[in-house]
């Protein structure tokens, strides 16, 4: 119920009163090691690419864990967003008119719960976070030397008929989730015995060097590695175009981060966005 949502949210804020207060212990110098550490596994290209998402227009608040900026540049659809990383850290931006809205200026001790809050407030409302998973670099060394798979091939307009028939026998809950079409940046397919069983589909995401990646398996040929070597296969293809491939899934879809695991991905954060549902 929402007064009990408000009442979670407001002991949440406790959090900086232990801050203000001194109560809280110092964060140890190998904690801020340990997460150097963790997110240098991943390259430069990911990292730059999600800092240049969250760090640009106006820094209202930047401590060890949490970073919120207001950049008037961010689209409609974009115009609230959060990314928490494996590290701990979280990095959040609006739009100045939002923070405005939302009374967020620049100060000291503010926390991730009372941004949340404030957003609450506003009647901001998120879309559903999603996990983002991508290669690590040692991953992808190992993949580079991997003999390309002779399974996957990648699909064309040529291949309309085929893709065509594979959409038809897919259903439109495994379609809109899966969200690949023939006509993306870069298509691979599967097959058994020259149908069209497995496809993957990407494109570059948010004007950067990033490719996000769907997967769809048709359902009698699951659990047996089609999906697997998509994945594989189309990011490899990605790599040698120069774009570092992402791939995403809601947190509690079980069977798509077991394939992001099976395929080598690491997972990098949850990134939470604006519902287009949202009134503000």
């Amino acid at each position: 119920m929402p007064h009990i949502r408000r009442l979670l949210l407001r002991i949440g804020l406790l959090h900086e009163v232990v801050r203000f207060a001194g109560l809280h212990l110092p964060r140890s110098r190998s904690s801020r090691r340990d997460r150097v550490f963790i997110m240098s596994i991943f390259s430069l290209t990911i990292t730059d690419f999600w800092r240049a998402q969250f760090l640009n227009g106006d820094i209202l608040h930047s401590d060890d864990i949490f970073t919120l900026a207001a950049d008037p540049d961010l689209g409609e659809d974009c115009r609230v967003m959060l990314l928490e990383t494996v590290d701990g850290r979280t990095m959040a931006v609006l739009t100045p008119e939002l923070a405005l809205k939302a009374g967020l200026r620049k100060r000291q001790g503010l926390s991730v719960a009372a941004f949340r809050y404030a957003l609450d407030e506003t009647g901001v409302v998120l879309h559903g976070a999603d996990r983002v998973f991508h290669f690590a670099e040692a991953e992808k060394k190992r993949l580079a030397l991997e003999e390309p798979d002779a399974g996957p091939r990648r699909l064309s307009r040529e291949d309309e008929a085929l893709f065509s028939g594979f959409q038809a026998q897919a259903s439109e809950q495994d379609l809109d989730g899966a969200s690949v079409e023939l006509d993306h940046w870069l298509v691979f397919g599967s097959f058994e015995q020259d149908r069209l069983v497995c496809a993957g589909s990407m494109y570059p995401w948010m004007d950067g060097r990033v490719a996000d990646l769907g997967v769809l398996t048709l359902a009698p040929f699951r659990g047996k590695g089609h999906a697997r070597k998509v994945v594989r296969s189309i990011c490899k293809h990605a790599w040698d175009l120069g774009y570092e491939p992402q791939y995403r899934c809601q947190l509690d879809n079980e069977a798509s981060i077991s394939l992001a695991k099976a395929a080598g991905l690491e997972l990098f954060g949850t990134w939470e966005v604006v519902s287009p549902d949202s009134a503000v």
